[in-house]
């Protein structure tokens, strides 16, 4: 069954959810693998594999979703736990990027109803008008929610922030996009609908974003090849999306992990590379997939650039939710280390700066 599968990616012919759902129950992982390389390498000839030096900064971590996955949230009104940064500490923390040779910064943070549009369009003026920074900002549930609490359109708050500052849109807050999956682990959450529909409404508005998809946790095979295939009809339409991010669930500290006992093991290296090379082979229209050393650590990073990865994501050199969760991947790299890491996998790194 694998052969006429690859048979169909030599052909150019897309795959179907039918063969995406033999190559999860296949255990031949070296086979997707390659499958999934012959891919990578047909779309990206040269062997480079891109970076980036940013940093992660979660403005505030007050949110009314309360995602059963997440172990970083603060309720609203817990003083003791719950912040919001201050222009003076966000300046900080984007000179210190700046001075380590960062371009871009990855600003998120929770659903705080005590933010509204008028905060975001201040705090993107601040940042443009005092820092030269990428600002890759707002993940599409935010921007819902901003909606909702500014009673306008997803259209119009984006647009909005866009004439304050904002260059593009991280895919965070996909995890699953089905919606039956959505409700068991984020009953608050945007639907995939509207998940969805801001990536295509800031795509229309010429903003260039990416899509990520957190698995190992409720969901079936089915559901990530529902994902990954909501996620191509969207690009196929309007070619918005820079790259595909698989991540997996990080279960310590999380209320999921604590109600399901199968859930308290983090999935295994085994089952995150054979999504990791379904993505390439799936999501076949979009340029890059990007390896999450964050959660997998360097070892496994580097065995993903030969499963169909090209892009090795960010330096990091903040990151908080993934942590909160017990994963510390990411403590103490160097960029010599990345791009050690790159070059001993027979690739050669290359920064890219958005």
């Amino acid at each position: 069954m694998l052969s006429k599968i690859f048979d169909k990616v030599r052909d150019d012919e897309r795959i179907d959810s039918e063969d995406g759902l033999e190559l999860f129950k296949s255990n031949d992982l070296l086979t997707i693998g390659m499958m999934a390389d012959y891919v990578r390498r047909k779309r990206h000839s040269k062997p480079d594999v891109t970076f980036i030096i940013d940093r992660n900064i979660n403005y505030t971590n007050v949110c009314v979703t309360e995602c059963t996955f997440c172990a970083f949230y603060a309720h609203v009104g817990d003083n003791k736990k719950s912040y919001t940064l201050t222009n003076e500490e966000l300046g900080k923390k984007i000179q210190e990027t700046i001075d380590l040779g960062g371009s871009r910064i990855l600003l998120q943070g929770g659903l705080n109803p005590d933010l509204g549009l008028d905060y975001y369009e201040d705090t993107f003026r601040f940042i443009k008008s005092n820092y030269r920074i990428w600002l890759h900002a707002l993940s599409p549930e935010e921007i819902v929610f901003i909606a909702r609490q500014s009673g306008l359109k997803t259209r119009e708050v984006i647009k909005r922030l866009v004439a304050a500052g904002m260059d593009s849109i991280p895919g965070g807050g996909a995890e699953i996009l089905v919606d039956s999956v959505r409700d068991r682990i984020a009953p608050k959450k945007c639907t995939s609908d509207e998940w969805l529909g801001v990536m295509h409404e800031a795509h229309k508005l010429g903003l260039k974003t990416t899509a990520t998809m957190m698995f190992g946790h409720v969901e079936s095979f089915e559901d990530r090849l529902q994902h990954m295939i909501v996620v191509r009809e969207l690009q196929d339409i309007t070619h918005g999306f820079t790259a595909f991010i698989p991540w997996t669930f990080q279960p310590r500290n999380t209320e999921l992990a604590e109600n399901h006992d199968n859930l308290r093991e983090k999935s295994s290296a085994f089952d995150y590379l054979k999504t990791l090379a379904i993505s390439r082979l799936m999501v076949d229209n979009i340029d890059s997939i990007q390896v999450s050393w964050v959660t997998q650590g360097l070892k496994i990073a580097q065995i993903g650039l030969k499963f169909g990865a090209d892009d090795f994501g960010s330096l990091m050199i903040e990151e908080n939710v993934v942590s909160a969760a017990g994963t510390k991947h990411f403590a103490g790299f160097s960029l010599n280390q990345i791009k050690r890491a790159i070059k001993s996998a027979g690739f050669e790194p290359v920064q890219r700066f958005v």
